[in-house]
């Protein structure tokens, strides 16, 4: 199959163009290039004959190509950038997504076989939770500019569907973590903190929850979703587990320092809040489990090669 990947060389995005890659599919890679994406992923890609790339702004992408797929990955991701300006977040991820619609619904009056239109959202569209977990039908609650951007686009892509026939998935991951990701992150950007002999600034305390999900099991994730042959359809994945952000924090120093760190508590800065903090998110995804996927990487096991990859390559 044919498959636009926008966003290739983002953290997702590039665990999903390399299992696609391995896979036999043709990807056609769009990338913006901005300061999160992983130039070196590209070399990489090259080497796959299956691959071809193309620098672009999804918001100034004119044509497709003929494709069977289009997954959607490019965005602006990061909540704090997002509350300091959002003006960068509604051109990409609202107008973004709309030229992509834009360009389906001409590929439709082409007479070609219409693509399935697979769009990355988020878990935070849903709003916090204290207690239970949010399902697909609830109601959307975004809490900062970043999620607001991400929810409209997701309503966005249900009325292009019903109006012009267009098939769509939206998948809605929660925390994704991993090895390549930019240094605005959490988990990244303790270890270049500790790295730095400098404390990490930690929102609220600490308190905040949130589930984690490795990006490997996010890609498998997509690959599942288009062999199940569901269109129409929004689809959580978690990674089916959850902790503060401090215990979060906690194994990474201890992880860094490759020992059990009494006192913490020494290497954060605890004076940092965000305004709209979410509590705690938490999703049901018996939905895509029910397709036969689960995730299978273990946080506790995974964190160490994490911080390892951190501590040893220096990120700007």
């Amino acid at each position: 199959m044919i498959v636009y990947v926008t966003g290739c060389l983002g953290f997702i995005g590039r665990y999903v163009t390399q299992l696609l890659l391995e896979n036999n599919h043709y990807v056609y890679g769009i990338d913006n290039c901005t300061y999160a994406s992983d130039i070196n992923a590209l070399e990489d890609f090259k080497s796959f004959t299956n691959f071809k790339f193309e620098q672009k702004n999804i918001c100034d992408m004119d044509r497709l190509v003929d494709c069977d797929y289009f997954i959607n990955i490019a965005a602006e991701t990061h909540v704090d950038n997002s509350i300091r300006d959002s003006k960068v977040f509604v051109e990409s991820n609202i107008n973004g997504v709309h030229n992509i619609l834009e360009l389906l619904k001409t590929y439709k009056k082409e007479g070609y076989v219409l693509p399935r239109f697979i769009h990355f959202s988020t878990d935070e569209v849903y709003g916090d939770i204290e207690e239970g977990e949010h399902f697909e039908t609830d109601i959307l609650k975004p809490s900062n500019p970043y999620s607001a951007t991400k929810a409209a686009a997701d309503q966005l892509i249900i009325a292009w569907s019903r109006t012009y026939d267009i098939p769509y998935n939206i998948i809605r991951p929660t925390n994704n973590y991993g090895v390549g990701q930019y240094v605005e992150k959490l988990i990244p950007k303790a270890c270049k903190f500790i790295g730095l002999g400098r404390k990490i600034p930690l929102h609220n305390n600490g308190t905040p929850i949130r589930n984690w999900l490795h990006a490997k099991d996010t890609a498998t994730a997509v690959l599942k979703i288009i062999e199940s042959g569901k269109v129409n359809e929004i689809y959580n994945i978690a990674g089916g587990f959850e902790q503060s952000n401090i215990d979060t924090v906690k194994k990474v120093i201890n992880a860094y320092h490759s020992k059990e760190i009494v006192n913490c508590e020494e290497f954060i800065n605890f004076n940092i809040a965000r305004p709209g903090q979410d509590i705690r998110y938490a999703l049901n995804d018996d939905k895509i489990r029910s397709l036969g996927w689960s995730p299978k990487c273990k946080f506790d096991e995974e964190i160490k090669l994490i911080v390892d990859y951190y501590k040893y390559n220096f990120i700007w």
